[in-house]
């Protein structure tokens, strides 16, 4: 009889802990700086969003362009090195911003005057340059610690790595409603400048604290000093990946096992350098395509490109389903109530996650939670037919185009669609269209609209650790990086396409267009994933069995991980 101490799961060894208060520091800054740059941008540009929607398109167009390449990176380079340069970069960049802009706020009327407004000018240039500098650097960090520190911290262990990501996932819930507070409530009773100062501040000394956490963390788990599997750089990027053609039956954790085995390829001698510099000049591009293609000979692709799919949707608690609740006669209370649920209703997520994958294992748990998302939207879809909907297709959606763009109107529902709205933020509004609006007979559509919402936010917060957990066990260690990059271009490029799709559909009378658009492409999505499941477990995926019988009829006995 065994009597040995129960082992102890990740989230309760000591780097276990110390990993995850580091992953609870790092975003706090994130976080606050993401907000308040917004609000930044637009008090400095005259109460206009151009500025706003000038750095949302860097930012997006950025990592789309460049996520693999930096997943390379991360890839390329040992894992201390990688984390503490991108901490380093991310936390300078934020401290240098929130120092320019503590000097605009300071001395616009003289910047103005300054060469015809041109040095003020160049310092919005400035500000979005690096503050895009600083969101790159941020997605590194996310990719080397969230994608792969967190997988070897929790060894081989697929309970551990399940109940750590949803850890992470509840800190990133806590922080998305704390961070903003924090720093609105200091802008609101405070200033901008005193608000620039602040990060400007939390960000030094967060950022010294952070170093010496990844430091104690790395000295405490050896296996994060060595990468299995890594290649020579040249030979790595050809070999990425396991081959996409797998046998029915067979899950995605038996294909790629084989990788996981490998030894290490023998470093070469560096052949590049005797190459002309056009070659050198043009290895980012193919480093870029080499990763595409090597996410999409992964087995676990249409997993991935489900999870994307899910980016292209208005049913979640941005600017833009904001500003369509303003024109439905909802207030910033309101909405700040209805924000509060919504993250308790992802935490709620979490939590299930973990409980229903130890029930019915990992790949179950994506479709069990896929059909719990789409049974929520579906109150969405019920939505736009029921009394109170503005839905009218007689209106032609472009015909409003030019006023929202440009016009008085676009004024209020782009101001109240920023969060300060719902903190104390004080944004300058303009209360006269609000006032020509006729008051709405009903608020039965818009109340079924954020029903469907927050209640689908279990199942999706359960699918997205479910795809990210399935990342993590399925790519070998030295792929992860460029893997996670690419999936990251993905997800942004769909976010994208819906910010396309409700620039030439912006009147609230075409929203109901958009709802319906936006519940296909998440069924898509989760098409795909059943795509992706049936093929890995078969008939076996509609047979929900109990932890001891899931061991002997899914998993290989074998494997290290459960299904």
């Amino acid at each position: 009889m065994d009597t040995s101490s129960p082992k102890k799961t990740c989230c309760e060894s000591f780097p276990g802990r110390l990993l995850i208060i580091y992953i609870f520091l790092n975003p706090q800054g994130d976080r606050m700086w993401n907000f308040a740059v917004a609000v930044f941008l637009v008090e400095l540009y005259g109460n206009s969003l151009l500025l706003t929607a000038v750095y949302g398109l860097v930012v997006a167009g950025s990592v789309l362009l460049l996520g693999a390449i930096i997943g390379d990176w991360v890839d390329r380079n040992p894992r201390l090195k990688v984390a503490q340069t991108s901490l380093l970069v991310q936390n300078s960049c934020v401290i240098l911003c929130g120092i320019l802009l503590m000097v605009v706020f300071q001395f616009k009327e003289q910047l103005v005057e300054l060469y015809n407004g041109w040095i003020l000018t160049t310092c919005y240039i400035l500000v979005i340059t690096i503050a895009n500098i600083a969101n790159l650097a941020s997605t590194a960090t996310s990719i080397t610690i969230q994608r792969d520190w967190v997988v070897v911290v929790a060894g081989q262990d697929s309970s551990s790595l399940a109940d750590m990501n949803a850890t992470v996932r509840i800190i990133d819930q806590l922080t998305n409603i704390l961070a903003p507070m924090l720093v609105g409530q200091i802008m609101a009773f405070g200033s901008h400048f005193v608000g620039c100062g602040f990060i400007s501040g939390w960000n030094l000394c967060s950022m010294c604290l952070e170093y010496a956490l990844l430091w104690k963390v790395y000295q405490k788990t050896p296996a994060l000093a060595t990468k299995s599997g890594q290649k020579e750089p040249q030979q790595e990027l050809k070999q990425l990946g396991p081959q996409k053609d797998v046998e029915d039956g067979q899950s995605p954790e038996e294909s790629s096992q084989p990788l996981m085995n490998e030894a290490t390829v023998a470093t070469k001698p560096d052949s590049t350098k005797q190459r002309g510099c056009c070659y050198q000049a043009t290895e980012p591009l193919r480093t870029l395509k080499a990763g595409w293609v090597a996410y999409y000979n992964q087995n676990i692709f249409f997993a991935g490109m489900s999870l994307a799919f899910l980016y292209m949707t208005v049913l979640g608690f941005d600017c833009i389903t904001t500003g369509y609740a303003y024109t439905q006669g909802l207030n910033g209370s309101i909405l700040s109530l209805l924000m509060g649920a919504s993250a308790v209703s992802g935490i709620c997520g979490t939590v299930a996650f973990t409980w229903v994958r130890k029930k019915c294992g990992l790949i179950r748990t994506g479709f069990i939670s896929g059909m719990a998302q789409l049974a929520c939207l579906m109150l969405c879809v019920v939505s736009v037919f029921a009394p109170g909907s503005p839905f009218d297709l007689s209106v032609s959606p472009f015909q409003d185009l030019y006023t929202h763009l440009i016009g008085e109107k676009a004024l209020p529902e782009a101001e109240h669609s920023l969060p300060s709205v719902l903190i104390g933020v004080n944004a300058t509004t303009t209360a006269a269209p609000a006032e020509e609006m006729p008051p709405l007979q009903s608020y039965m559509s818009v109340s079924l609209l954020f029903a469907g919402v927050i209640a689908a936010r279990v199942g999706l917060w359960s699918f997205d650790l479910t795809v990210t957990q399935l990342i993590q066990e399925n790519v070998i260690e030295s792929e992860r990086g460029v893997i996670n990059g690419v999936q990251n271009s993905m997800n942004y490029l769909l976010d994208l396409l819906h910010f396309i799709m409700v620039i030439l559909a912006p009147n609230p009378e075409a929203f109901g267009l958009l709802v319906i658009i936006s519940v296909s492409f998440v069924a898509m999505g989760h098409i795909m994933y059943f795509g992706f499941a049936f093929k890995s477990l078969g008939s076996r995926l509609f047979l929900c069995c109990s932890p001891e019988q899931k061991v002997e009829t899914v998993e290989s006995p074998s494997l290290p991980t459960t299904v």
